[in-house]
């Protein structure tokens, strides 16, 4: 006879749990029974996963006495499909996934459709002003006799909880996006339908610990309000666990680990309870190790059951993708009584260690300079601040691409400003071994100018938040910090926060702040903020400006300390980006009108200071460096150029910096890395997968293996940024002139460099003087190649000029944006000689990241006759036609992830391009590859052939029109 799946969990749990502390499991074809069993945790459920149904209050009569009642009438309510987290999320989100405002993206449909808000603060817009309800029907394997525990892990605003017909928790308690909370409605909960319905109020992120967009892009009508996070539900019987985590002490070698085992056992019945505990350590390899308790809990009371401490040895160490491997171990536990299971869980970790120190006191920073280690190595800390999904929708594929994307530019990782994510995040920032550093938000709730208006409840949400995420997050290698803000906590903000993560076990470094200030607890941060509109390139390699009356060293941005924010501002997308979100109107006024309001900047109009909504800073610098221009096209092209030429400075400025001791760079967080929306503000790639100049000058600092040209001495810096010592390096660069001459050639060989590893000085060019207004202006090319084995591993082309920028700091220090004194003058750049170029492409079956199935190489030769430079070169894969011409309407693959683009090359010059994306996204099309320059016509290449032959050669390129 068959036994049943609780039988046999009941046997092979009964097997387990006999007297002792340690065992070594048996051999996984022994295990699998138990762990096939309890790979799902036992009695815990997703509320919602079947749907929810959501109503503003003011179409509905009815209390929650009735609303939460199963069987309510729901006729006219909005049905909502929960997202990849399992959440319903906002009040928008509820009328976008009912037809209510398509296209919401494009264009201002956002503000026509729901409204228009221009400061953060309370909702002030219907319907969103007045509550809404959220109602979900779920019917749970639960019989009389048994607990029922009800999870509300936050909700953004505040929320009345209801299950059944009676009111759970009020608002005064369910308060905060991170708040998580735990009911016991075992009195409420019933065989059969049962109906949790919430009633959501508001968010005023003025007031409440919860979240919001600051001056990011536009702000959501409805404030975000809503549920991002899942109610869960926990039936078990007299014993429940939760909790479950490993407290690690690893070695300070890493030889190896002492990890601690602990589980929350609460007992629900009204008498002492006995109960068996174990867990289970999978490592990546070798034999699980099993620890076991037999506890006994008083009635109605919640103990933390501690197991003796584990010695791990010959540790597989979790590493940031750039220098070793990803191994994770799991964890899986199980609480019984009787050898019936009761509850089980199941979760991974990774064994590293972080630390941070103050580094390199200096001038500008008395206290020193934030770094950060791992596992007992120094890096170059480089990343960018991760925006989610402007209605809070998760998506894990997309999640999946944005880390693609991440990897492919070589950023070290993530800033998250008080949007901690939905688990499946972590987790796959954990396989991916992507940083990520955690905090809470400005400007709002989170940051009260003193304490004088601060209450005990105020202070039992800080605690609960800090809780919870320290819960959430304490078990995920990837997450290696958390912090403040631009200011630093009040005293009592601070001791709740640290209590509470001391409470959760999260063992992290917190940080006082993201500006240079402390805690007589923390101590200084080491970090500074800004600026955040645009500044010349050579800004960057600032080492000794600051306002010397801010001590926060806000906008003070050269490449020293760590950076925890900070860009150029505005970033102009690809021309095929942009037709796909803004209207013929705004593309118009893109380029004809520097101080309009576009709406997909921000909400506010103006320019200068802390206003961010016109793109007038940057396009008075293109108009001043690189000259007008006259179509939406070339103003697009400029635009790509300055963005790539900036966002690659700021990089690198940090790298060629990072070795002076008396004053280091230590990192850099790009501000931003993305938008949850299409924008025109802050980000290095779109929410459409588009990868404009920004994105590849980004990616281009970011190589493994790179040469840095140094706009502050002139002299090459070369840098190993990944895991393993590279030898046999050699560097050669070439001083060119607009016409192709060659002004100055040098080659240094026989170079190593190990993991991490920057060396400077490596050679100084020998440019052409320096000039001033109104001495006329050259522009000339610096070309750094880095070859090993005779092989080029990196190719680095920088366009400068004679006539350099000049930063008037006087009145740029304080200023989030520069003002110059002289801009530098490249305006012979719109002057090149046309130049003619060829390219060959080929396509056959192969693996690239985020599940991509296809490979196309392209290889882009220049054939000029004369010696006209092939300036920034941009490739494309697009849907074509059988005869290798493009598909009409939106053919751009946007999500295709390139090795390398926007490059230049001089006559006889080839470049072989890699592009890997899903042949689905073809959408059954044949694949065709267009290479456009800024001073050559636009060529199309059939890239047919999934055997890897080239495309067919009777077939010429398709030719369009030269930049006129």
């Amino acid at each position: 006879m068959t036994k049943s799946p609780k039988a046999r969990i009941a046997a092979v749990t009964a097997l387990l749990l006999v007297p002792g502390v340690l065992s070594v499991a048996a051999p996984a074809s022994a295990q699998e029974p138990a762990q096939q069993e309890t790979s799902r945790p036992h009695g815990l459920s997703t509320l919602g996963a079947q749907g929810w149904q959501v109503l503003t209050t003011a179409s509905v009569k009815d209390g929650g006495d009735k609303v939460s009642t199963p069987g309510y009438a729901t006729r006219g309510w909005l049905p909502v499909k929960p997202d990849d987290a399992g959440a319903p999320g906002t009040e928008i989100n509820a009328l976008v996934q009912n037809g209510k405002c398509p296209d919401v993206f494009v264009s201002d449909n956002m503000r026509k459709c729901f409204g228009y808000v221009t400061s953060v603060g309370p909702v002030v817009t219907k319907p969103f002003s007045d509550p809404w309800w959220y109602r979900t029907d779920f019917t749970p394997d639960f019989h009389a006799g048994q607990s029922a525990k009800l999870t509300i892990p936050g909700i953004v605003g505040e929320g009345d909880v209801w299950v059944n017909g009676k009111l759970v928790a009020s608002k005064d308690i369910v308060s905060g996006a991170y708040a998580g909370h735990t009911f016991d409605v075992s009195k409420l909960v019933k065989p059969g339908k049962n109906t949790l319905a919430i009633k959501v109020y508001p968010n005023d992120p003025s007031k409440m610990y919860t979240l919001d967009q600051v001056d990011w892009g536009q702000i959501p009508p409805d404030n975000n309000t809503g549920i991002q996070f899942p109610p869960t539900l926990q039936v078990s019987d007299a014993l429940t666990g939760d909790n479950a985590h490993v407290v690690q002490d690893n070695a300070a070698d890493l030889s190896s680990s002492s990890l601690t085992v602990k589980v929350d056992v609460t007992n629900n019945a009204a008498t002492a309870q006995t109960g068996d505990v174990a867990a289970t350590i999978t490592p990546p390899s070798g034999a699980p190790i099993v620890v076991k308790q037999r506890a006994t809990i008083p009635a109605n009371t919640k103990r933390t059951v501690t197991f003796a401490p584990v010695k791990i040895s010959k540790l597989r160490v979790w590493w940031p993708y750039s220098m070793g491997d990803q191994p994770l171990y799991t964890l899986t536990t199980a609480v019984s009584q009787n050898g019936t299971l009761s509850t089980s869980s199941k979760s991974t970790f990774g064994i590293r260690t972080v630390t941070s120190r103050l580094v390199g006191k200096s001038v500008p920073l008395p206290e020193g300079a934030r770094q950060f280690s791992v596992n007992g190595k120094d890096f170059v800390f480089r990343g960018g601040g991760f925006a989610p999904d402007l209605f809070l929708r998760y998506d894990k594929a997309d999640t999946a691409h944005q880390i693609a994307l991440i990897k492919n530019m070589g950023l070290s990782g993530v800033r998250l400003e008080g949007h901690d994510m939905p688990q499946d995040f972590y987790d796959q920032a954990d396989r991916a071994g992507l940083l990520v550093i955690g905090g809470f938000i400005c400007c709002d709730a989170w940051q009260p100018e003193d304490a004088s208006t601060l209450t005990e409840r105020d202070y039992r949400i800080m605690h609960d938040s800090a809780y919870t995420i320290g819960q959430m997050e304490r078990s995920h290698p990837s997450v290696f910090n958390y912090g403040w803000s631009d200011n630093e906590p009040v005293p009592r903000q601070e001791s709740e926060t640290l209590k509470a993560f001391k409470e959760a076990d999260f063992q992290v470094p917190v940080i006082a702040s993201a500006e240079y200030k402390s805690t007589p607890t923390l101590g200084n941060s080491g970090e500074k903020e800004g600026p955040y509109d645009w500044v010349p390139p050579s800004y960057w390699y600032d080492t000794s400006h600051f306002d010397a009356d801010d001590s926060s060293r806000t906008n003070a941005g050269g490449s020293w300390g760590f950076a925890s924010e900070q860009s150029a501002g505005h970033t102009v997308p690809t021309l095929d980006s942009i037709k796909r979100f803004l209207s013929p109107t705004e593309q118009a006024k893109l380029w004809q009108d520097p101080a309009y309001n576009q709406y997909h900047a921000n909400f506010e109009p103006d320019h200068g200071g802390y206003a961010f909504g016109t793109l007038y800073t940057l396009d008075q610098s293109i108009t001043q460096r690189y000259g007008k221009w006259n179509s939406l096209k070339s103003y697009v092209d400029l635009a790509n150029i300055a963005n790539y030429e900036n966002a690659r400075s700021q990089f690198e400025s940090f790298l060629h910096h990072s070795t002076d001791k008396n004053n280091p760079a230590t990192g850099v967080v790009y501000w931003q890395l993305n938008k949850g929306w299409p924008t025109l503000l802050w980000s290095l790639y779109n929410d459409d997968g588009d990868q404009a100049g920004a994105f590849f000058g980004a990616k281009k600092a970011n190589k493994p293996l790179h040469a840095i040209y140094g706009y502050d001495n002139g002299s090459v810096t070369l840098d190993n940024l990944g895991a393993g010592t590279q030898n046999g390096l050699s560097v050669q660069a070439r001083v060119l002139d607009t016409a192709g001459k060659v002004l100055d050639d040098q080659t240094a060989s026989g170079l190593s460099l190990g993991s991490q590893g920057v060396k400077t000085g490596v050679l100084k060019p020998k440019v052409p003087a320096e000039t001033k207004a109104p001495a006329p202006a050259k522009v000339y090319f610096v070309e750094l190649q880095v070859k090993q084995g005779g092989k080029v591993v990196d190719r680095n082309v920088y366009w400068l000029s004679t006539q350099k920028d000049v930063v008037d700091w006087g009145k740029t220090l304080g200023n989030p944006q520069a003002t110059l004194s002289q801009y530098s003058n490249l305006q012979a750049l719109q002057d090149l000689p046309k130049s003619q170029v060829s390219a060959v492409a080929s396509t056959k079956p192969g693996r690239g990241p985020d599940g991509d199935d296809t490979v196309t190489t392209v290889t882009v030769t220049n054939t000029s006759k004369t010696p006209a430079v092939g300036f920034f070169l941009r490739a494309d894969v697009r849907r074509g036609t059988p005869d290798g011409h493009e598909a009409g309407g939106d053919n751009q693959l946007a999500a295709a992830t390139w090795d390398d683009n926007d490059i230049t090359l001089w006559p006889g010059q080839s470049q072989t391009l890699t592009v890997t994306y899903k042949a689905s996204d073809l959408r059954g099309a044949a694949p065709v590859i267009s290479v456009d320059g800024f001073n050559t016509g636009r060529i199309v290449v059939g890239a047919a052939g999934g055997h890897g032959h080239h495309g067919d050669a009777a077939v010429p390129p398709q030719i369009e029109g030269t930049r006129e």
